[in-house]
């Protein structure tokens, strides 16, 4: 597929269209009711939606989305571009003030919201006389607005639409929406991307998974679409033709993979290290034979995935376990799995080493907001877990004199909306920089560490604090975790405990131990105290793709962490 032709994404999935079978299944939505929509139904429901929101914006006009993941927020995003408008996804667990900050700042002309519940968390802070038009998926209760309108009443107005049959007059370099920085430092920043961006991104992510690419493909979708790594992969799912599958909920992920058996599926670390947790808790609790085949499992499964010389009998145990284990455990993952890809942060190479050696192939990726998302990711035929992957054939990436990995393309965004001062402090001669530290191992890109976050000792040292959070929340008793100790003589944490498992404080403390050991002694937990709520996006300590809060998380707990240095 030539995605370098395309001026825009219109044109992606208008041609798409073309090519499919229009009553084929498209979108399906995995609540309840059950919701499927066919290429056809799409195709129309995109235009009728359209031509309401052409009757009241001009070209460049914003028009902010809040919604759940469903099909009718695909179809509103490319109406939103049909109509010349450019979208505005909002997370929907965004807070007020979160809200009313991008409001205030991007100017919407259109609100388009999916029910009641979201439309509560802004209908007090809109100034309806700049707002042209409100849209909602389900009908809105008790709000009496003269440009209000459901999309049942756009379907039912037959008569009053155009079908597309022009050419679309928006070019690559046009912006095609602003994502909002869910942002662990401050107010979130609004980055626009382009057109173009999002395409090359495409194309890369093409090249990426065409060995993989079949004719009914399946993508089951969790990541919020607002969040511009699901953004960008919902234009990959129309470049391959994929059928689009939009789960209920985290807590019903596991039993919507098993309900439609995803050849590909993206999430964050997170995601995988929940996953590894309840598997390897599983397999722990194995005994006998099953011991046995859980232990060469993951012991071959490792050295073939490191591709590491194997003896004739390790090639019959292995093959042995693929049957009796790793094939019961693709079954529970629907059976379908090509692979999953991990973005948004760092995977601990661990975590994906035990997942490639069960059978649940994992790719981890690297990219930025700003970068529309991907700057590189492990192929699937050469998969090496402690990097990122090579960068996509369209970016061009470098390391600077101080570490810092640089990109340049055309997945480069545009800018900061209205935010010219932190515009150029990250790009400088059309290089992005993107503050993390990096460098290259065979052409593999591989994060070293994050420029932001370095915790700086009194004698000098950098010390990641996510390496050593990460060797903490590996531990089946420890659900989360915050390092704290810059400028400091030693480190400590904050610590929440898997609530799921029952821990005595002395068992903490041998737990703590065993970690520590394999920690280099500038790194080792000295002190550190238990908080028992969670940290959650509800509660605003995590962000929308479940990292955590820093900033916030040590203001909270500040008085904590110094008595930890005066006792």
């Amino acid at each position: 597929m030539k995605l370098n032709n395309y001026n825009n994404l219109l044109e992606l999935f208008f041609d798409q269209y073309k090519k499919q079978d229009k009553n084929k299944i498209f979108l399906t939505n995995l609540g309840k009711p059950q919701i499927e929509i066919s290429w056809g139904k799409t195709y129309l429901l995109i235009n009728h939606l359209s031509t309401q929101i052409s009757k009241h914006i001009k070209l460049g006009d914003r028009c902010i989305l809040i919604s759940e993941n469903r099909p009718e927020w695909f179809i509103s995003d490319l109406a939103i571009m049909l109509s010349g408008g450019i979208s505005v996804p909002a997370y929907t667990t965004y807070t007020t003030n979160d809200y009313e900050y991008i409001i205030n700042d991007c100017e919407p002309s259109i609100v388009i919201v999916s029910n009641d519940n979201q439309f509560s968390k802004i209908k007090s802070i809109l100034n309806f006389k700049k707002i042209k038009q409100v849209i909602s998926f389900e009908r809105l209760e008790n709000f009496e607005y003269e440009n209000y309108i459901c999309m049942e009443d756009i379907i039912n107005k037959k008569n009053n639409f155009e079908i597309f049959d022009n050419e679309i007059n928006l070019k690559r370099h046009d912006p095609a929406c602003i994502i909002y920085t869910s942002g662990t430092q401050g107010n979130p920043k609004g980055v626009i991307l382009s057109h173009g961006g999002i395409l090359s991104n495409c194309e890369g992510g093409y090249e990426l998974l065409k060995s993989i690419i079949s004719k009914d493909m399946k993508f089951l979708t969790w990541l919020p679409l607002s969040h511009s790594y699901e953004h960008t992969v919902q234009f990959i799912q129309i470049a391959v033709g994929a059928k689009v599958f939009y789960a209920e909920s985290i807590d019903k992920l596991l039993k919507n993979i098993s309900d439609c058996s995803p050849d590909i599926m993206t999430a964050v670390p997170r995601f995988y290290q929940n996953l590894y947790q309840k598997i390897n808790s599983a397999f722990n609790k194995s005994s006998g034979i099953k011991k046995y085949l859980v232990e060469n499992t993951l012991k071959l499964g490792s050295k073939k995935f490191r591709k590491e010389k194997m003896t004739l009998k390790d090639k019959i145990i292995n093959n042995i376990c693929e049957i009796l284990v790793r094939s019961k455990i693709k079954k529970q993952f629907g059976g379908s799995l090509k692979t999953f890809v991990s973005g948004g942060g760092a995977l601990d190479p661990k975590i994906g080493t035990f997942l490639n050696s069960i059978g649940l192939p994992t790719l981890q990726g690297y990219g930025l907001t700003e970068s529309s998302p991907v700057v590189s990711c492990n192929p699937i035929e050469d998969i090496r877990i402690d990097t990122v992957g090579i960068p996509f054939r369209c970016n061009n990436v470098k390391i600077a004199e101080d570490g810092e990995i640089l990109v340049k393309g055309e997945n480069i965004m545009l800018g900061y909306w209205n935010n010219k001062v932190e515009t150029e402090k990250v790009l400088v001669d059309g290089w992005l920089h993107t503050g993390d530290i990096g460098k290259f191992v065979n052409n593999y890109l591989k994060i070293t560490d994050r420029k932001k976050d370095i915790l700086i000792t009194p004698g000098g040292d950098n010390i990641s604090p996510v390496k050593v959070e990460t060797a903490i929340t590996n531990s089946n008793f420890i659900d989360q975790c915050l390092v704290y100790g810059d400028n400091k003589p030693y480190l400590v944490a904050l610590i929440v405990l898997n609530i799921q498992i029952h821990i005595s404080k002395e068992d903490l403390s041998v737990e703590m131990e065993k970690i520590n050991k394999n920690l280099t002694k500038i790194e080792k937990i000295k002190k550190y105290f238990v908080v028992k709520e969670n940290f959650s996006i509800e509660n605003g300590m995590m962000t929308p793709t479940l990292k955590l809060k820093r900033y916030k998380i040590i203001k909270l707990y500040k008085k904590n962490f110094e008595e930890l240095y005066n006792n």
